[in-house]
C-alpha cells in the first residue's frame, strides 16, 4: 500500500467528531505486531498510542493527530469521502485537515528500519469538538506510567503559499471574558431618572478594543482584546437598558497571562458596578529554536523539498498545546493550509508524498 492508498483508506472513513468509524482498528492491523498498542477510551471518545522501541535509550519522538473531521456541509459537487484523485488532486473531508498528515507519518513509521530510541503515534478521535477527553486524557495516562514522549512533531496542515514554508513552533492561547455593566432601567425621556450602562461604558470601549495587551516578541504577534459581542436594551426607542453585556477574547501569547487581563478590566471599569467572569480555553506555548526537533524538521524540509523554513505561531489552537503544556518539545508541519473545513476541502497527491518523504527523513536522520 502506497502513502497515496493509504491516505485515501483514511479519507473514506466517516470520522466526524467524535467517532472514528473503525479507522482505529484500520490502523492498528496496518501498523502490524511489531507495534504495540495503549487505549485510552472514554465518554464516547477514541484515543490510541502505538509505540516501537527500537533500543532502550530514552530519546522518544512522538508523531500526532486526529482522525476525526467536522461536518460535511451543503455544496460539495462530489462524495467527499470518496477520495478519487483527479488531476492530482484528492477532494475530500478531512484532506488538509489532517488525514493528510496522518496517512504521513503512518507510513513513515511502519516502514521506519531504524530509530535510535523509540518512535510513537499518537491519534485522538476527538480534535475537532472540545477535546476534554481526547489527547490530554491520554498524556496523562502516558505520565502516569512514565512515558512522556520527549518531542513531538503534530501533522497539522502548518504551510502558507509554498509546501514547506512554514513550520508552527508555538500556538497562542485562547482567553475569553464575560462583562455585564449595571444599570437601572427607565425612560428615555428622563434619562436624569436611569442609570444608562451604554452611556457609562461608551468612554471605556475605546480603552479595550483592538487594545494590545503586549508588544509581541520573535514568536508571537501581541495579544490584542478582541471585542466580539456588545448587547442592551430591548430593542425600542424609548427605554433605557437596565444593563449592557459583552464579551471579549484575547489569542495571547506567552507574554500576557489571564491574571493580566483580568486586572486590565478592573483596572478600566474602576467606579462601573459590573459583573466579570474570565474563562481561558487554551494556554500559549512555544518551544525554542534551538530545539533538536526543530532543528532536525528544517533540515529534513530543506533536504527533501529544497526549501528553507520560517517558524510561526500564527493561527487558532491545535492538541499542540497539550505537549506543550507537559514539557513536550512539539512543533507543527503539514501540507499547505487554505481549504480547511470549506466545502470542497482538497489537497495534492504531490503534497503528501512530500510530507511522507521529510517524515521518512526526519526518523532516519533524528
Amino acid at each position: 500500500m502506497t502513502s497515496i492508498e493509504l491516505f485515501q483508506k483514511l479519507l473514506r472513513f466517516k470520522s466526524l467528531t467524535p467517532h472514528d468509524d473503525g479507522a482505529f482498528d484500520f490502523i492498528e492491523e496496518y501498523l502490524g505486531d511489531t507495534w504495540s498498542c495503549i487505549k485510552v477510551d472514554m465518554e464516547g471518545v477514541k484515543n490510541r498510542f502505538f509505540y516501537k522501541k527500537f533500543n532502550e535509550k530514552k530519546q522518544h519522538l512522538c508523531f500526532a493527530g486526529h482522525i476525526d473531521v467536522v461536518p460535511v456541509g451543503q455544496g460539495w459537487e462530489i462524495d467527499p469521502f470518496a477520495a478519487e484523485v483527479v488531476d492530482g488532486v484528492i477532494s475530500a473531508r478531512g484532506s488538509q485537515d489532517m488525514k493528510s498528515g496522518d496517512a504521513a507519518f503512518l507510513y513513515a513509521c511502519k516502514h521506519a528500519q531504524n530509530f535510535d530510541g523509540t518512535l510513537s503515534i499518537l491519534m485522538t478521535s476527538d480534535e475537532e469538538g472540545e477535546g476534554t477527553y481526547g489527547t490530554i486524557k491520554m498524556l496523562e495516562h502516558l505520565k502516569e506510567i512514565d512515558f512522556i514522549p520527549n518531542y513531538a512533531v503534530v501533522a497539522e496542515p502548518t504551510c502558507e503559499e509554498v509546501f514547506g514554508d512554514a513550520i508552527k513552533v508555538g500556538r497562542r492561547g485562547s482567553i475569553n471574558g464575560y462583562i455585564t455593566i449595571k444599570g437601572k432601567q427607565g425612560h428615555a425621556a428622563y434619562p436624569e431618572k436611569c442609570i444608562n450602562p451604554v452611556h457609562n461604558f461608551a468612554s471605556i470601549l475605546p480603552k479595550l478594543a483592538g487594545y494590545n495587551l503586549d508588544n509581541g516578541d520573535e514568536y508571537f504577534a501581541p495579544s490584542k482584546m478582541v471585542i466580539t459581542d456588545i448587547r442592551g436594551g430591548m430593542e425600542v426607542t424609548n427605554v433605557t437598558p437596565n444593563e449592557l453585556k459583552l464579551m471579549f477574547n484575547v489569542r495571547n501569547s506567552t507574554n500576557t497571562t489571564r491574571e493580566s487581563v483580568e486586572a486590565f478590566i478592573h483596572k478600566n471599569l474602576e467606579g462601573l458596578e459590573y459583573d466579570f467572569v474570565s474563562t481561558q480555553g487554551s494556554f500559549p506555548f512555544v518551544t525554542n529554536k534551538e530545539s533538536k526537533v526543530v532543528k532536525a524538521m528544517e533540515n529534513s524540509i530543506k533536504e527533501v523539498l529544497g526549501v528553507t523554513t520560517k517558524h510561526s505561531t500564527h493561527g487558532g489552537t491545535s492538541d499542540a498545546r497539550y505537549f506543550g503544556a507537559f514539557g513536550i518539545e512539539a512543533i507543527e508541519f503539514g501540507v499547505i493550509n487554505d481549504t480547511i473545513h470549506s466545502i470542497g476541502e482538497r489537497t495534492t497527491v504531490k503534497e503528501v508524498e512530500g510530507l511522507t518523504a521529510v517524515f521518512e527523513d526526519l526518523i532516519k536522520n533524528f
